[in-house]
């Protein structure tokens, strides 16, 4: 339960503004105040613009951008009691998870702060052919330009690392318009870039309604790239709209698991049930479907069932809670609606599907239809599906059967089956024998068709936060 209130300002040109109006953080779990921060129009967002382009004229060395990202992650880490707390009260993370989620932010400002450091082009061999003979040439990276990052509530404090990081390495100057939800994980990034001594303009947060900020961000042509993570149809809106920028999405995803006869039971049980309904299932690659073959479904579920049960649902300041709440009510309430239409299609709820002190208690369903919505989109609460299958070319069919293709696993003793699933499963990343929920910071993470167009993790980002330049010298 909350007990304080936090108050923190718009950080604009290096300056720490109020407009007058005021956006209420309250928490998911019981509704109370837990901070306000000024809510910031069309005005602010010019004014973000403004401080950003004024920035990037004078540019910052590699090694002070990589000295900056160092000092962030130090201070992160020593403040990381600080930021899980922050976490947990605006996001109704479980403190659990939300001290995971600060300890990959500081992985994730110290891997950008390397790529800072070994930022370079590359030769080109320009003997190769007649025309180049006598010539020497080679690449170098520029920053992109001025860089907008609209980040989502479910990891408000690495999801924002994610995208001002590897700005910040690549030499770009930021707008970020965190969720209007989760606002004071980012302006406490803030503080801390600004406390590392980052110049004024590098870094602007601006809170406020999309609408607004959004609107600015896309029509304004200083903007270079913009970098959304979110919902795919605002996302692809977004690309459509904003044609000439460069724009970044990593979006949703139904993620499936299949689940052999032949894998460890108890390693795949435990695992599953932990990343199935960790933040109440409210992550891109939350385990959402689970295909088990047909001999070994009675011994997976013996051992997954009581593992779910075991999960502790409640308040998400407690340190042994397990599954907090959704981000709103309206979002309780969809989640339930999903289940219910299932249920009415034929499905059996194996556990949960029940509302405990206000929360969905973590939730399994069996013989769900393949049209239904807890089988074909993305849930984004604490559910999940159990699926009985004949062949692995079965499974790997219902697996892709979604529009979506982020993340997917396996789990098999069989390297030959593996490596199958691997080549055919249409999705961005692919984990055996770990749950595809699973994800280091430095990795390549993003998907296909509805899932997105791009890869993050700093080295990755940093790659598309730069262009490339040829220089060509006559010997």
């Amino acid at each position: 339960m909350a007990t304080t209130t936090t108050e923190r300002k718009l950080l604009i040109g290096g300056e720490w503004v109020e407009t007058g109006e005021w956006v209420e953080v309250r928490s998911p779990y019981d509704g109370e105040l837990v901070g306000r921060v000024p809510k910031a129009g069309a005005a602010e967002t010019h004014r973000a613009l403004d401080a950003a382009e004024h920035a990037m004229k004078e540019p910052l060395p590699a090694h002070e951008r990589a000295a900056i990202l160092d000092r962030v992650a130090a201070s992160l880490e020593e403040r990381a009691d600080d930021a899980a707390r922050t976490i947990s009260a605006e996001a109704g993370k479980p403190m659990k998870a939300a001290r995971v989620e600060a300890s990959r932010a500081v992985s994730t400002f110290t891997m950008a702060a390397v790529e800072a450091r070994k930022q370079a082009g590359e030769a080109v061999p320009m003997d190769a052919s007649p025309a180049g003979a006598g010539k020497l040439a080679f690449t170098i990276r520029q920053p992109i330009g001025v860089v907008a990052a609209i980040s989502p509530f479910n990891f408000p404090l690495n999801l924002v690392a994610h995208k001002i990081a590897p700005a910040l390495a690549a030499g770009c100057a930021v707008v970020l318009k965190p969720a209007s939800q989760t606002p004071l994980s980012a302006l406490f990034l803030g503080e801390l870039e600004t406390e590392a001594g980052l110049p004024p303009g590098w870094l602007n947060v601006v809170c406020g309604p999309s609408s607004e900020i959004g609107d600015v961000l896309v029509e304004d042509e200083r903007v270079k790239l913009i970098t959304f993570t979110g919902s795919a149809p605002v996302g692809w809106k977004l690309r459509e709209r904003a044609h000439r920028k460069r724009v970044n999405l990593e979006l949703g995803n139904a993620t499936p698991v299949i689940v052999a006869a032949d894998a460890d039971l108890d390693d795949a049980a435990a695992r599953l049930a932990g990343n199935a309904f960790s933040f109440a299932g409210q992550s891109c690659i939350s385990v959402q479907r689970i295909y088990v073959e047909r001999s070994a479904y009675d011994a997976f579920l013996e051992r997954f069932l009581p593992r779910v049960e075991a999960l502790k649902v409640g308040d998400p300041a407690d340190e042994d809670t397990d599954v907090g709440p959704l981000i709103a009510p309206s979002e309780r309430e969809r989640v339930l609606a999903w289940i219910e239409e299932a249920k009415s299609a034929g499905a059996v709820v194996l556990a949960g599907g029940t509302v405990e002190g206000g929360l969905i208690r973590p939730t399994v369903i069996a013989n769900a239809p393949p049209k239904a919505k807890v089988s074909c989109e993305e849930v984004f609460g604490p559910v999940c599906t159990v699926t009985a299958y004949d062949t692995l070319e079965k499974a790997i069919a219902l697996a892709n059967a979604t529009r979506f293709g982020l993340q997917a696993g396996v789990f098999t003793r069989d390297a030959k089956a593996a490596l199958r699933a691997a080549r055919e499963l249409e999705f961005g990343g692919v984990t055996v024998n770990e749950a595809p929920t699973f994800r280091a910071d430095q990795m390549p993470y993003g998907g296909v068709k509805d899932s997105g167009n791009t890869r993050e993790g700093p080295a990755y980002a940093v790659r598309e936060m730069t262009e490339e330049r040829l220089v060509v010298l006559q010997l």
